[in-house]
């Protein structure tokens, strides 16, 4: 009997124990892991001279992977083949180069990963591992650092290319558009700053380049680009700033096709305001036809009505540039453009803005007695309109007032296109806000202020949403904003025209200088705000 209770008592703990077990939690693994894999060894060493390998092997602590390699990784001086690099999609205690170009001879390479080592677990990496080796007997040890900005957005791109070129015999201002630097960096998506290391004494010219293709070149048509006018002699302890921009590019006129049966659209690069379209030989007289500039687009619309032919021959002149570029224009089956007309505003109307009707064909005429506006009192208010030829538009003058609501009304007829196309009854409804929903912003500028400029007020994006031309010094008062935050941007018009005008690199010029009020600014409804705008030399 008391072998059978002893017995039961010890089944009884092994079972409470069992389950005492089973309720413990699920192991945490301890803290986690913050540590980047460590390189111990690489095969041939760090800063080897007189290499002679096409093999490198990099030796780390721990099992690591490549992340966004094709991003991270700089090498320098640029090699025509990109090194093969393993593991690529899986995980090795090391990393393997095999080096598929012949190494110039002299010439000290450096091989930075930026940031795309990590450890195969937490991810974490060996930021800017870099590997050094030179094919002469020495190794180049010169830096050269500096920073990169926009001309005009507040924030810098990331991942933007630094490239120093050897001023020698060879070098011309056209070599950044035709061959790789001798050296090169980028700031990655971490830093504005950057440091060019391993350079050899001599003179060079340095550049940033926003490198959309990737290929250690100048691309004018896609690419941003930041030059330093002055000659860099090497050793020096200055630190330098490129500042990046978007050139306009040289001119040119892509080839033209039907974009509808009444409308051949002509594409252009650069500047297209000097630029005439005609037929090689005349349309016929009952053809009517008219040229204008496609909204938001580089873009020039040949108007005709419709014409059965099986092409068109066209010279394209830039009379400024005395450049003649002759096309055919093959017809093809595509649809005929209609009138559509656009309001820029429906429902809540900005007092900041004029209100305007804009139109996909060629405006031809306007008959305002077509045209009412009226209150919500049903009141008519006065009101001036007319045809903006050059931007295809209608616009509207007339008083606004607070909390009120207005009916603008185009009867048919109001409105005539290019082909005899009239407009159906429209009606579009504005309402406006009471000066309590909205905020007022006082602005005062000290310091080093130069005038002419223009003091933009932008969203946090840096689009425009209003601005005020200044020739002499006042103060700055932007009224009835929109509850938002907003950025303040100073332009320095220093030619006077009323807009940036953005840099050219063969012509030594520099864009015009932008500034940015230091912090966001805060607006909410009802409110008044005073800032003052220090401006440093």
């Amino acid at each position: 009997m008391v072998r059978r209770v002893l017995a039961g008592v010890f089944v009884f703990f092994m079972v409470s124990a069992l389950l005492q077990c089973a309720k413990r939690g699920t192991p945490t693994g301890g803290p986690k892991d913050l540590t980047p894999p460590q390189l111990i060894k690489a095969e041939p060493d760090n800063m080897t001279i007189d290499f002679d390998a096409t093999r490198i092997r990099l030796y780390f602590d721990e099992y690591i992977k490549l992340e966004k390699l094709q991003e991270q990784l700089i090498v320098s001086p640029p090699l025509k083949y990109l090194p093969e690099i393993t593991p690529q999609g899986g995980t090795n205690k090391f990393v393997e180069i095999k080096i598929k170009d012949t190494l110039k001879e002299n010439t000290t390479y450096t091989l930075n990963f930026g940031q795309s080592i990590v450890d195969n677990n937490e991810g974490n990496p060996n930021s800017f591992l870099t590997y050094v080796f030179s094919t002469g007997s020495y190794i180049d040890s010169l830096t050269l650092q500096g920073v990169v900005k926009d001309a005009f957005a507040k924030e810098a791109d990331e991942f933007i290319s630094v490239m120093l070129y050897e001023i020698d015999s060879a070098y011309t201002d056209s070599t950044i558009y035709q061959r790789p630097p001798n050296y090169i960096t980028n700031t990655l998506d971490s830093t504005i700053i950057f440091t060019l290391n391993n350079i050899k004494e001599g003179k060079y010219a340095l550049f940033a380049v926003k490198d959309q293709a990737k290929n250690n070149i100048f691309d004018q048509n896609t690419d941003k680009i930041g030059f330093v006018e002055d000659t860099i002699s090497l050793p020096t302890d200055s630190i330098y700033l490129l500042t990046l921009f978007r050139e306009i590019t040289d001119y040119s006129v892509s080839v033209p096709s039907y974009a509808a049966k009444n409308k051949i659209a002509f594409g252009y690069y650069g500047d297209g305001k000097h630029v005439e379209i005609a037929p090689l030989h005349p349309l016929p007289d009952t053809v009517r036809t008219k040229v204008l500039k496609e909204r938001e687009k580089d873009t020039l619309n040949y108007w005709l009505t419709p014409y059965e032919a099986d092409s068109i021959i066209f010279t394209v002149t830039n009379e400024k540039l005395k450049l003649i570029d002759t096309f055919t224009v093959k017809t093809r089956k595509v649809g005929i453009d209609s009138l559509i007309l656009t309001p820029n505003f429906r429902g809540d109307y900005d007092f900041n803005q004029a209100f305007h009707i804009a139109a996909n064909t060629p405006l031809d005429q306007l008959d305002s007695t077509q045209i009412s506006i009226m209150d919500q009192d049903s009141l008519a208010v006065d009101f001036v309109v007319g045809l903006d030829s050059l931007d295809n538009k209608i616009d509207f003058d007339f008083g606004v007032e607070p909390n009120q609501n207005y009916t603008i009304g185009l009867l048919p007829g109001a409105i005539t296109d290019f082909f005899g196309v009239t407009n159906d009854t429209l009606r579009y409804r504005l309402a406006t806000k009471s000066p309590a929903d909205y905020a007022n912003l006082r602005m005062t500028l000290t310091g080093a202020v130069t005038y002419p400029l223009i003091l933009q007020l932008t969203d946090e994006k840096g689009e425009t949403k209003q601005e005020i031309r200044a020739l002499e010094e006042q103060l700055f008062e932007f009224n009835n904003i929109e509850p938002a935050t907003y950025l303040v941007r100073i332009i320095f018009d220093a030619n006077n025209n009323g807009k940036w005008d953005t840099g050219n690199y063969l012509q030594r010029l520099q864009p015009e200088k932008v500034a940015y009020y230091p912090v966001p600014i805060e607006m909410r409804a009802n409110w008044e705000k005073n800032e003052t705008f220090i401006l440093a030399d």
